[in-house]
């Protein structure tokens, strides 16, 4: 729909790929499996190594691994939004061009977390990434993990400034932000929902998709409901959406990416695994997951 016109290049349903541990170890085998799954089940593009991957206990090594193993495991059959953020800008910059060397389709940046910029700080940050890669840069606005929001006059001043700066993952749970950006930035500016529970709702504003967490188990049934959606069958839509709405927040029944981990262990995806400060959930949140699993047909 996004009134009836076209789509920017990334758009409909995205996954924030969870990054499958095994004893401590990155599980590259189940990894490559979950890449599979979700091009093979719709998936429009992948986002490896974001907050749903667990980027903040990687090892660089490891972040730059899980990047690559993304992009040849996907082979060019879906985009790849590669997880490139830091609250160092000279990480972010490094992270930014390893990806776009190995690849990436764009890059993924969340505003710097626990530092607190203002927004001269934030654009700043976002314009040294800009001007060290190429590729699309898609901001990350989660003010609930990273304390600031980036308002919207830095968003188009940024999109204005620098042409690569075409999108944003949008956290906010704002349904009238997608409608006030399309109209100061116009619908080839990327406006991709970072909440499945109001993915459908921010379509019907004016927004292009959703980066999901969801997806991970339930690809097919997100990206069956992106391409309703955009076909006008808005009945069936909404049925996938009212399905998922329990999953959705049965995943974050606690910090994430425990339960859609936990999730994944039940469906034979990979283990329920994280690494510290992240632990094994607890288990009337594992009831919760479970049931929400069944209740969807799931499970």
């Amino acid at each position: 729909m996004s009134y009836g016109l076209p789509l920017p290049p990334f758009a409909g349903s995205c996954t924030a790929l969870v990054t499958p541990f095994k004893n401590g170890a990155l599980d590259v085998d189940n990894f490559c499996k979950l890449v599979d799954f979700q091009i093979d089940n719709g998936t429009a593009a992948l986002v490896p190594v974001g907050t749903t991957g667990e980027s903040p206990t990687l090892s660089h090594e490891e972040h730059d691994l899980v990047v690559e193993l993304c992009i040849k495991q996907a082979a060019g059959r879906v985009p790849v939004i590669a997880g490139a953020g830091s609250n160092s800008t000279a990480e972010a910059v490094r992270l930014a061009r390893y990806a776009a060397a190995a690849g990436a389709s764009a890059v993924l940046i969340v505003s710097p977390y626990y530092n607190k910029p203002t927004q001269a700080g934030l654009y700043a940050h976002f314009a040294a990434v800009a001007e060290a890669v190429e590729v699309p840069v898609i901001v990350y606005d989660i003010p609930g993990r990273s304390i600031v929001r980036v308002n919207d006059n830095t968003l188009a001043k940024l999109a204005s400034d620098y042409a690569n700066i075409s999108g944003i993952k949008d956290a906010t749970a704002d349904l009238a932000r997608p409608t006030i950006l399309q109209n100061m930035l116009g619908n080839a500016f990327t406006q991709l929902s970072g909440e499945d529970a109001t993915a459908l709702p921010y379509l019907a504003a004016g927004g292009h998709g959703c980066i999901s967490v969801t997806a991970n188990i339930a690809p097919k049934l997100l990206s069956d409901m992106h391409a309703a959606w955009w076909a006008g069958d808005i009945t069936t839509a909404q049925a996938i959406h009212k399905r998922l709405s329990p999953v959705h927040e049965a995943m974050f029944c606690e910090a994430s990416p425990g339960p859609v981990k936990y999730a994944a262990s039940l469906l034979g995806i990979c283990a329920a695994e994280t690494r510290l400060p992240l632990c094994e959930i607890t288990d009337s949140s594992k009831s919760q997951v479970k049931d929400a699993l069944v209740s969807a047909g799931l499970l």
